[in-house]
């Protein structure tokens, strides 16, 4: 019987071609549970992107063999759940590794440099006339540093936090690594307990998934524990860093700037005081937001869904 196909949202093209060639395909254009319900009864397989999916969501999809997760982490989805009813969950790690690494360095030379408010100066017509634009950068306090020669900490040296390693290396920075599945480290890292790694990086970048043991990592003691001319930069899940003591660091001159690619809930409420903070770069969940990235974790998430539903018809034969 051809496969029922359900997506909560579209996927690149490259990604729905193949499925199309296996299944019939549906997108719902709605990550609403209530929305998704009728459809989740007859799908065979669910395809998100990062929404939540539920125990509640999974028991009412009677024939659901896999849900795909287009993307890496997988806090989002309930596993007891899935693993309880037989359902598979599979995801693409490492398919947006290239893209989210060349963001992070985006986001520690934007803060480093100083670009947001730079910007907004220039915009504003904030420097005034008769003065070298360089003259009055400096008079307003928007000299920034370079990364060359600093030193960066990376908090989770899977996939993407390897491939900022070998970027900040290129750009001269020494690089420390912390993390516990870790014995051997990359090319170039040291690996240190995490309160040395706080204490001696410029930048702190976080590459760690939510869970149990690491939401609320960084948190008022580990932000006093970090220079405080540091950067921190989150494009790993929200809870992992308490932005209440993000915020209270940041005004007391206990933390440069903070760049955060990921909210709880998302989006974020409008007044969300991250959003106009003049030392946060916030963007909206866009590190691996680019072609090449999301054409990559499409077709992963495609063969990995087309994969187990091949898999659990042959062992049904």
């Amino acid at each position: 019987m051809t496969p029922r196909i359900l997506l909560t949202e579209p996927i690149a093209a490259a990604g729905l071609d193949l499925l199309r060639a296996t299944g019939e395909v549906h997108v719902a254009h709605s990550t609403d549970p209530t929305d998704l319900a009728g459809l989740l009864a007859t799908a065979d397989a669910l395809v998100v992107r990062s929404s939540p999916v539920t125990a509640a969501m999974l028991e009412t999809a009677r024939r659901l063999k896999v849900v795909g997760r287009h993307g890496a982490g997988l806090d989002g989805i309930d596993l007891a759940a899935a693993e309880r009813l037989g359902i598979g969950v599979v995801s693409t790690p490492g398919a947006n590794a290239d893209s989210v690494a060349e963001f992070v360095i985006l986001a520690a030379l934007t803060l480093a440099r100083q670009t947001p408010p730079a910007v907004a100066s220039l915009a504003r017509g904030a420097f005034p006339a008769g003065r070298s634009l360089p003259s009055a950068v400096v008079a307003a306090g928007l000299t920034g540093t370079m990364l060359s020669g600093r030193t960066l900490g990376l908090i989770g040296l899977g996939a993407i936090g390897r491939g900022v390693a070998a970027r900040a290396q290129g750009l001269g920075m020494t690089v420390l690594g912390h993390d516990i599945a870790t014995t051997v480290a990359p090319a170039g890292v040291r690996l240190v307990g995490l309160d040395e790694l706080l204490g001696a990086a410029d930048v702190v970048s976080l590459h760690v998934p939510q869970t149990a043991a690491t939401t609320g990592l960084v948190d008022a003691a580990a932000l006093a524990r970090m220079r405080p001319d540091a950067l921190l930069v989150n494009t790993a899940r929200a809870g992992v860093v308490d932005c209440a003591a993000v915020l209270a660091a940041l005004d007391a001159g206990r933390l440069r700037g903070y760049a955060v690619d990921v909210f709880d809930p998302e989006p974020p409420a409008p007044d969300d005081p991250l959003l106009h903070h003049r030392r946060v770069f916030a963007t909206p969940h866009l590190a691996a937001m680019t072609h090449d990235a999301l054409d990559a974790m499409a077709r992963a998430v495609a063969q990995g869904v087309i994969d187990y539903l091949k898999a659990v018809e042959g062992n049904q034969q």
